[in-house]
């Protein structure tokens, strides 16, 4: 059997890990063959391959991104993309395909097995963690942890000048990032895109903390919305799958804060940092047991699948459930960190 592996969507720490499983594990047990796919959906699309094999993966365990490359290329936008990736599968031979993405990834996925019959399996990765069916995906636990550090630098210079620093991070749909980096480090008031926020509210929250004698830390998700306006943002371009690019919310937020308040406020956006650099042991570790079981269900002919962690074990979930609706902060856990606000 010859597999082909592609990765999908925003990079993040874990794809090699997971690439390194996949390819360990299937030539070294079932003597299968690989051929990884460059930039996701792309390279399906338009036939630019890399050889993988075990010596082309040792060594990536520790490595940020992707070695075969990302892309947020959806094949249904591109002319002929299905027709061009069944052609390119039958010319290199491509018997079951390793789909490892976000919600945008492995729809296509499904998609191409549903409708197609084209066997995928699937592997979840977002630094959101907001994919359906499955307790973390790899690369959230890095994402947190990077964020979590930086809001503890802040705190200091924060404190120094008495300023209040809202820190943005990412999170379109979903405030994992923001709930998990803002409770660990200690900021006065989280934003998430599940919960509009009250700006006067905030502002309140920030004027206690000053009458404490303390610099407030803000983290907002770059997703989350004022009650009374629209989602904050500076380019209004759209992705191939109608994605707005988000950032703005922390620089306006500031910006109101420093208004009402009359303190002196400063934003610092964390961005792609969350996103890059070496993997938590978390993530290797979530990762490696991913791509394990991802090229088991490749023997097992169990296509259409997604490996999913719940609890501490590894399962298979239909790719379609892990997609039809994202997985968001329960209000009731948002509710939990309310008392460490203000």
């Amino acid at each position: 059997m010859k597999v082909g592996v592609l990765t999908g969507g925003g990079d993040c720490p874990g794809l090699n890990a997971v690439i390194r499983a996949v390819v360990r594990k299937g030539e070294q047990e079932y003597d299968y063959g690989f051929i990884g796919f460059k930039d996701g959906w792309r390279g399906l699309v338009e036939g630019a391959t890399v050889p993988l094999d075990i010596p082309a993966v040792r060594g990536i365990l520790p490595r940020g991104g992707t070695i075969l490359g990302s892309s947020r290329t959806n094949p249904f936008k591109t002319e002929n993309g299905v027709r061009r990736i069944k052609e390119n599968l039958a010319k290199y031979e491509v018997d079951a395909l390793v789909a490892i993405g976000g919600e945008d990834t492995l729809g296509v996925a499904a998609k191409l097995y549903e409708e197609y019959g084209i066997p995928c399996v699937g592997v979840p990765k977002t630094i959101d963690n907001d994919l359906n069916a499955t307790d973390y995906t790899f690369g959230f636990d890095t994402a947190v942890g990077i964020a979590t550090e930086a809001i503890d630098r802040l705190h200091t210079t924060a404190e120094s000048h008495m300023r209040v620093l809202v820190v943005e991070v990412m999170g379109r749909h979903a405030g994992w990032i923001a709930l998990h980096s803002g409770l660990a480090g200690g900021a006065n008031v989280i934003l998430i895109p599940e919960q509009r926020f009250d700006v006067d509210q905030v502002c309140a929250w920030v004027t206690s903390r000053f009458k404490a004698s303390y610099a407030p830390i803000v983290v907002v998700a770059e997703g989350a919305m004022p009650k009374d306006g629209d989602m904050v943002l500076k380019d209004a371009t759209k992705d191939s799958f109608g994605h707005v690019r988000l950032s703005g919310v922390g620089e306006w937020l500031a910006k109101e804060i420093e208004g009402r308040t009359g303190k002196e406020a400063r934003t610092t956006v964390l961005g792609h940092i969350q996103r890059g650099g070496t993997p938590s042991a978390f993530d290797r570790w979530l990762a490696t047991r991913f791509g394990l079981h991802a090229i088991d269900a490749v023997r097992d002919g169990d296509f259409g699948k997604m490996v999913a962690l719940q609890g501490t074990d590894i399962v298979r979930v239909p790719i379609a459930d892990a997609t039809a609706k994202l997985k968001t902060v329960d209000p009731e856990l948002y509710k939990e960190v309310g008392v460490f606000f203000g």
